[in-house]
């Protein structure tokens, strides 16, 4: 520019040399256009177009500033004109701008004078000319804001004091220099910088604008981390005000173009950064963290515990701070030396799903535990493993369980096969006729007693009328009779007995005597709940465990997170903003009083109402193919900070294996009974 002097930049602006060129800004999250900035160009006659660094400096030595941002405001407000009005228009101000206390007029008269709304208008003010005349900066700044328009911080992290001017102006947008964006693909410093200008920003109510956005790589990055809009060659270059229609029609008419094809890592589930989510998310998360009944834990690549849930501490029988910044060998060294092969897999990306680890419990009864356990590699934007999520499950019980029942069937049928504890005979019309004497050792009723009608009296009240409707249906349709109800015992606990019975029919027939048992399937029952209990806990959380999960905000029940799990168990997809099934929120409404269907089948909407934990509870779903299934459902409110309700968590688990593998064994008692009372 030293060729250039005042007199030459003098007529350009009489001419009007100096032109907008519009680049526009793109929604990351639907690649939806959301305005423009608008970025001055010299057409200079002989030297063809020159950009602003070279003329700028030139405007200010030689007082044209005020003449050169009238021009420019007037053509791009004039362009505007074939802009919709739900777009913003973003324009710089420059360090000298910032000291022309006549700047804030200027902007309003030429806004006047072309009828443009100054709340579309966004005045973007970098760090440097807020340093050099601080106190007359905000005075204008804020003179700025107060008049409709909004303020943009620009080129965020490049100066020395950008937390004091996030906090002294009122500013509504932050955007990160494209010398970070630039470099994020290959640096990793970069993108932990973007990383905390986002997170920043969210934390402040600010949107995030990302600036040089040259792939999809990086805006993938971008979105990952919670970035709102970014510029850049990917979206487009700046364009001259008679480009602009073209330029909207290719974005919004019909629709935004397809953008480049995304990298690998974005067609996986997103990762959670929590760095650059804002608080309610993180309240979000904090809930489903602490409220899952699952043990999880992070683990840096050192093998430290980075955080730990509840469940986890309590499990381990230490309090959480016990475990943060600790070694895992030196917290839980018994269990290090199974589980250290897991954890270098996974710091070498290698993911080992559902270990069952058997080890002592560290308690003063030494007693043996079995833990599933998952070691998943933890990933940041640029695909590197930064530590390990591990998600841990006791299944002590479960397996107790099991075991118990492989041994209750194999004494069952061994019992069968000797003798029945409790047989008994009635006639075609239902009347006892005769009991085992083992009737009388276990419930203290006679033999007598027994015949003439004194069964019901040691059927606990809940379970009688229905063992009497279906004893009753028995006999009329002759069907085999199986029920099970509980009687008092001699020593006055409430047992669990089931009743069998299959008719004897003659050649016609017709039947001749009922013949049944009464066994004691109380140990059964308990084994049976205590398995059922076990089972919902092998359900995960996200990828890393194995639960479905679906979250949904107040008052109206809209969803905004789920994860692969779920829409695996419901067979549907559970998108933003879509309402969950009305199988879990009453249609429309969180108000499940104003409905005749019970309040307990919407749990999620009782947690976001009543602020309460809800669950587990077990529901039958019906699928449009014809299947059913069997899930069990857990919800947990979401409390701010502040004490009030923001939504809600529903873990969704399936356990309809466990419910009809009962029922084989079930129907495989009776077949044995059956083939036991033929050979009789």
């Amino acid at each position: 520019m030293a060729a250039e002097d005042a007199n030459d930049l003098r007529r350009a602006l009489e001419k009007n040399e100096i032109i907008p060129y519009f680049q526009p800004l793109v929604e990351l999250r639907t690649g939806l256009l959301s305005g423009f900035e608008v970025l001055a160009r010299w057409q200079h006659p002989n030297r063809g177009l020159i950009t602003p660094n070279e003329f700028i400096p030139l405007a200010e030595d030689a007082g044209l500033n005020g003449l050169l941002t009238g021009n420019l405001l007037r053509a791009v407000f004039a362009a505007a004109q074939d802009i919709p009005g739900h777009l913003t228009l973003s324009v710089n101000i420059s360090l000298t701008q910032l000291t022309d206390f006549s700047l804030p007029k200027h902007i309003r008269a030429a806004a006047e004078q072309a009828s443009f709304p100054l709340n579309r208008l966004i005045l973007e003010i970098t760090e440097s000319a807020l340093v050099a005349n601080t106190e007359q900066a905000y005075r204008i700044a804020t003179e700025l804001k107060e008049q409709g328009s909004r303020l943009a911080l620009d080129d965020f992290g490049t100066g020395y004091s950008s937390l004091r001017h996030l906090q002294s102006l009122p500013f509504d947008e932050l955007k990160i220099d494209a010398s970070f964006v630039r470099s994020m693909g290959h640096t990793r410093e970069s993108r932990k910088i973007a990383a905390a200008i986002v997170g920043l920003g969210n934390s402040l109510s600010l949107t995030t604008v990302a600036e040089g956005i040259e792939s999809q790589t990086t805006a993938d990055m971008l979105l990952w981390l919670g970035c709102d809009l970014g510029q850049g060659w990917l979206y487009g270059r700046p364009v001259p005000p008679e480009q602009l229609p073209e330029v909207l029609a290719a974005r919004l008419d019909p629709a935004p173009p397809i953008p480049e094809p995304r990298s690998p890592a974005a067609d996986s589930t997103l990762p959670l950064r929590l760095e650059a989510l804002p608080t309610q998310r993180l309240a979000q998360l904090n809930a489903i963290y602490d409220g899952v009944p699952v043990g999880l834990c992070f683990i840096d690549r050192n093998l430290r515990y980075v955080s730990v849930n509840k469940r986890l501490a309590e499990m381990h029988h230490l309090p959480v701070a016990a475990h943060l910044g600790r070694y895992v060998s030196e917290v839980m060294a018994s269990v290090f030396p199974l589980c250290e092969p897991y954890l270098l897999r996974a710091l070498n990306g290698e993911a080992s799903n559902n270990l069952e680890i058997c080890y002592p419990d560290p308690n003063p009864l030494n007693e043996k535990r079995t833990h599933l356990i998952s070691f998943h590699p933890a990933r940041d934007e640029a695909n590197e493993v930064i530590g390990i999520s591990v998600s841990v499950v006791d299944i002590t019980r479960r397996k107790q369980a099991e075991q118990a029942l492989a041994e209750s069937e194999d004494h069952f049928r061994h019992t069968v096969e000797l003798n029945p504890q409790v047989p008994w005979t009635a006639d075609p019309n239902g009347v006892i006729l005769d009991v085992s004497a083992r009737c009388e050792e276990i419930t203290g009723i006679s033999k007598y007693e027994m015949i003439h009608g004194g069964w019901p009296r040691i059927v606990h009240p809940d379970d009688l009328p229905c063992a009497i409707d279906q004893w009753y249906e028995s006999v009329r349709t002759g069907v085999v009779y199986d029920s099970e109800y509980r009687i008092l015992s001699r020593d006055g606990a409430w047992r669990w007995m089931r009743s069998r019975a299959s008719p004897r029919r003659d050649e016609q027939g017709k039947i001749t005597r009922w013949y049944g048992t009464v066994e004691d399937v109380d140990d059964h029952k308990r084994a049976e709940e205590a398995h059922r209990r076990s089972e919902a806990r092998l359900q995960a959380v996200f990828d890393a465990v194995p639960v479905g999960l679906v979250i949904a905000e107040a008052p109206h029940g809209n969803v905004v997170m789920s994860n692969p799990r779920a829409e695996d168990i419901l067979r549907t997809a559970v998108a933003p903003p879509s309402l969950i099934d009305d199988f879990y929120t009453p249609p429309q409404t969180f108000e499940p009083r104003h409905t005749t269907r019970r309040e307990t089948e919407y749990p999620l909407a009782n947690a976001i109402m009543n602020g309460e934990t809800l669950g587990p509870e077990q529901h039958l779903r019906h699928y449009s193919d014809g299947t059913s299934a069997w899930i069990s459902l857990t919800a947990v409110p979401i409390i701010d900070s502040d004490g009030r309700v923001s939504g809600g968590v529903v873990t969704i688990q399936d356990i309809d294996k466990d419910k009809r593998e009962m029922q084989n064994l079930s129907d495989l008692n009776s077949v044995l009974k059956t083939k036991l009372e033929t050979h009789r």
